[in-house]
C-alpha cells in the first residue's frame, strides 16, 4: 500500500458496508471490520509490513482508516485467529512468519506418540525443472505444460526414515531454487520459500487416505512391501486464495499419529 490515503475508509459508511457489484446484480454487504481486515490483508499481502515485523499499532490504525480502535481490534481478532499476525503480549502486533516455532507445526501434523514434536532431518534427493503434468497444473491453477520446479525428498525423525514427499512449485515464482540451496538452508522449508521468494504459506487443503507402500517406497522408508502408510496429499496457498504448492506426503505411523485439533 502506498500511501495511507489510498486506503481509507468513509468515515461516514454505515456499520455495514456496501460492496461494489457488477451491473444488474445485487450489493454485497460486509460489516466494517471485514472491509477493515481487507483492507490490512492488502497491506500484508504487498509487502508493506515484512513477516516478523510489528505493524502499526490499534490507534494508529484507527486514525489511518478513520475508524474506532473496536472496530480495528475486530479485524486483528479475525488475523490473529487465522495465523496471518501474532499478538506478543506489552510489544504489539507482529506479521506472523514461518520461522517462528510454532509456525513449523501447523503444516506437519504428523506427531510423534513419545515425548515432543521436533524438526526432522531432511534428505533432498532430487530437484528438478519440468513441465507441469496435467493434474498438478490444474491445482497450481496454471497452464498444462507450464514450468514447475520438483522436488523429492525423505524426512527423518531421530534417525528413522519416516516421510517420503514430492512437491510441485510454479517455476515463475521459485526461480533459482536449486538443491544446492535447499540442502544448505538449515530453517523450515517454508521459512526459506517466504525469505527468499516472498511466497508465504497462509492455508493448506489436505486430502489423507490409507495406503500401501510399493517397492520404491519402502525401500526409502526402510518399512516392508505393501506397509501400511498415510497418504496425505495438500495445496498450498498464499494471500488471495492463489495456490504455490502441491505436496505428495507417505509418511510412516509406526511410532508417529496424525493430529489435527478441531474447534
Amino acid at each position: 500500500m502506498s500511501s495511507a490515503t489510498s486506503n481509507t475508509i468513509n468515515p461516514g459508511a454505515p456499520a455495514t458496508g456496501a460492496g461494489v457489484a457488477a451491473p444488474g446484480t445485487s450489493p454485497t454487504f460486509s460489516p466494517l471490520y471485514q472491509q477493515i481486515k481487507s483492507l490490512i490483508l492488502q497491506s500484508l499481502q504487498s509487502g508493506e509490513w515484512k513477516p516478523g515485523e510489528l505493524i502499526p499499532s490499534e490507534v494508529e490504525l484507527a486514525n489511518r482508516f478513520k475508524v474506532s480502535q473496536g472496530t480495528v481490534r475486530k479485524a486483528i481478532d479475525e488475523l490473529s485467529a487465522e495465523n496471518l499476525v501474532m499478538r506478543r503480549q506489552g510489544k504489539g502486533t507482529f506479521v506472523a512468519t514461518h520461522h517462528e516455532a510454532r509456525a513449523q507445526f501447523r503444516f506437519l501434523r504428523l506427531m510423534p506418540d513419545a515425548g515432543e514434536p521436533h524438526s526432522a532431518d531432511n534428505n533432498i534427493l532430487e530437484v528438478k525443472r519440468l513441465r507441469a503434468p496435467a493434474e498438478v497444473a490444474r491445482q497450481l491453477d496454471i497452464k498444462s505444460g507450464d514450468s514447475v520446479i520438483f522436488i523429492k525428498r525423505v524426512q527423518s525423525f531421530d534417525g528413522a526414515p519416516t516421510i517420503v514427499e514430492e512437491l510441485w512449485l510454479p517455476g515463475a515464482i521459485f526461480k533459482g531454487l536449486t538443491a544446492e540451496r535447499l540442502v544448505e538452508y538449515k530453517g523450515p522449508m517454508y521459512g526459506l520459500f517466504e525469505t527468499e521468494f516472498g511466497t508465504r504459506m497462509i492455508r493448506a487443503s489436505e486430502r489423507i487416505r490409507a495406503v500401501a507402500a510399493d517397492e520404491s517406497t519402502a525401500g526409502l522408508l526402510n518399512v516392508a512391501h505393501n506397509t501400511p502408510l498415510l497418504s496425505v496429499e495438500r495445496v498450498s496457498y498464499t494471500y488471495g486464495d492463489k495456490p504455490v504448492e502441491v505436496r505428495r506426503g507417505l509418511y510412516r505411523t509406526d511410532s508417529h499419529h496424525y493430529q489435527n485439533d478441531l474447534s
